[in-house]
């Protein structure tokens, strides 16, 4: 059978895969038929289209979930502090540091859990080499090497120099402020990220810090002098 034979089995695994994508980020799941606009050249019956549901499912071994760094958070944070319940202000800072290894592109080679090793150490700045080597060496299933050479590329990112605490203080601030997700994949999302922590909490701190940059500021500052100007003479930016 030719690729041409075969068209309606790549629209119908398309369609299939955008009702899954609808289940796990609607709290309200279209029809089937809502599904398939646009003119299609097939259109699916809803049992059928639930049969390919299940075998994309089953082909990817039901993990419809991306394991990220913040599933590893508890379990490093906690060798750090001794087997201890980390703080509220090092989660604060942990979550800060993971999202800012999205700048680099260097964390690309790196595993989420060895992200996470490194962030635990990174988080705790005042701790000694021999410290750090012991505390390494505790963390299982990733390779010392890995983790260290994450740590010495985190050394670069302005959260670490700069707007850590700020941004740790503005997260704490509002810990307090719990919202409901909206969707199952936000539940999940959520839970990745700990049970206590809320990822439109650490991803508006995160907002602020980088909108206290003086690159942004100074941005902000030509927009400004550009609209006045532009009154001055009548016109709109």
């Amino acid at each position: 059978m030719t690729y041409l034979g075969k068209t309606w089995t790549v629209q119908l695994l398309a369609v299939a895969c955008l009702s899954i994508a609808a289940k796990m980020e609607e709290t309200k799941v279209p029809l089937s038929v809502d599904l398939q606009v646009g003119e299609p050249k097939f259109v699916f019956e809803a049992k059928t289209l639930y049969r390919m549901e299940v075998l994309v499912l089953s082909t990817l071994k039901w993990k419809m979930q991306v394991i990220t760094p913040c599933s590893f958070i508890d379990y490093f944070m906690s060798k750090i502090c001794n087997d201890q319940y980390p703080s509220s202000m090092s989660i604060s800072r942990s979550l800060q540091l993971i999202l800012s290894t999205i700048k680099g592109i260097d964390f690309l080679e790196f595993r989420p859990s060895e992200i996470a090793a490194a962030m635990a150490i990174s988080v705790s700045g005042d701790m000694q080499t021999l410290s750090i080597d012991k505390a390494v060496s505790s963390f299982a299933f990733v390779g010392k090497g890995r983790v260290l050479k994450c740590v010495e590329l985190m050394k670069d990112l302005t959260f670490i120099n700069g707007d850590a605490a700020k941004t740790a203080n503005v997260a704490t601030q509002h810990s307090s402020v719990f919202t409901v997700p909206q969707s199952p994949i936000g539940v999940l999302d959520a839970a990745a990220c700990l049970s206590y922590k809320s990822d439109e909490i650490a991803v508006g701190s995160c907002a602020n810090s980088s909108h206290s940059s003086p690159d942004i500021k100074r941005r902000k500052q030509d927009y400004d002098d550009n609209n006045n100007k532009a009154s001055e003479h009548g016109f709109k930016s």
